[in-house]
């Protein structure tokens, strides 16, 4: 049900951090920009890592109609999350918009969101809207026991992990592109190979020595990184992009392959689909890290599982 001014009823969930603060420092000027474009809302500003999802799923059972994720990836990825409960769907009918500010913009790249925040602020009107997919991750936390948590853009793990730790112990202040750029290269310097066992859907199982392995929703990773170019977010699959054992030769003289998405083509990647992923280490105890959008919530064994057209996500009205 639309409200007076033709919205949802709508609460945006900002992380003040974004941007290295900047979100915070300068909301009152952002709160303006927002609401001449969109109109009324509501907003509540994330405290700690991990608070978004909580927020989200508060915000539903008050009867709020859509949430937007104002900040970077990480802040996208945990609104995701908060739109489910125990697995299931708090409001199947709810909406998912988006306001990117901060580090990382790859689901915004994938869903064409502006990013100028007026026009992101306008792009919100109305009532047009798209059924996507969205990941389903049960993972293995780290001390033993299991996570559980959604995604609607990317889930990998291999280097992807090790490249998180460093961009999040970073001030970030080289942008997203250039904060993954280096904290790639650093991690390059130090990451050995690793062996996992891939199950996709019931077909066998087979081992393979990776440096990362994408189970892809949307196309880009990595601050810019266009890992899976023939995502989309609507077909019911995964595209599942492994990178085999890269060298620090391999990376300068192709890394930049991964972002124009033409790294399809080398010998050591390889591109198949699935509804479902399983992964395990070959090796007992060997620490495989997990990322999801920019964040290690834990490491192998998982599994990976595609739920169709699980999310409303707001689009431009035409």
């Amino acid at each position: 049900m639309l409200g007076p001014e033709g919205n949802f009823r709508t609460l945006v969930v900002a992380n003040p951090m974004s941007a290295n603060g900047a979100l915070g420092r300068r909301w009152p000027e952002l709160e303006r920009t927002i609401a001449s474009r969109f109109g009324r809302f509501d907003h509540r500003f994330t405290e700690r890592k991990g608070d978004a999802a909580g927020i989200v799923r508060r915000a539903l059972d008050d009867g709020y109609e859509m949430v937007v994720a104002m900040g970077g990836d990480g802040t996208i990825g945990e609104v995701v999350d908060g739109f489910f409960r125990e697995g299931a769907a708090v409001n199947p009918e709810a909406v998912l918009g988006v306001l990117p500010f901060g580090t990382g913009g790859d689901f915004r790249k994938t869903i064409g969101a502006p990013k100028d925040l007026a026009e992101g602020a306008a792009s919100l009107r109305g009532d047009a809207t798209l059924r996507i997919d969205v990941g389903r991750l049960r993972y293995t936390r780290e001390g033993g026991g299991e996570g559980l948590c959604h995604f609607a853009n990317i889930a990998s793990f291999g280097i992807g992990g090790l490249v998180d730790e460093y961009v999040n112990t970073s001030s970030k202040a080289l942008g997203g592109r250039l904060s993954f750029a280096w904290a790639t290269f650093r991690a390059m310097r130090v990451f050995k190979p690793q062996r996992a066992r891939l199950r996709l859907d019931d077909r066998p199982a087979f081992e393979l020595q990776l440096h990362n392995v994408a189970v892809a929703n949307g196309r880009y990773f990595g601050g810019g990184m266009k890992v899976a170019p023939h995502a989309a977010l609507d077909d019911g699959l995964f595209d599942v992009v492994t990178l085999g054992p890269m060298s620090m030769g391999d990376l300068l003289l192709r890394g930049h392959k991964i972002y124009s998405g033409t790294h399809l083509e080398l010998p050591q990647v390889r591109e198949e689909r699935a509804r479902v992923v399983e992964a395990e280490p070959v090796e007992r105890g060997e620490r495989i890290l997990l990322d999801v959008d920019g964040e290690v919530p834990g490491l192998l064994p998982a599994r990976f599982e595609l739920l169709p057209a699980a999310l409303r996500l707001k689009t431009p009205a035409t």
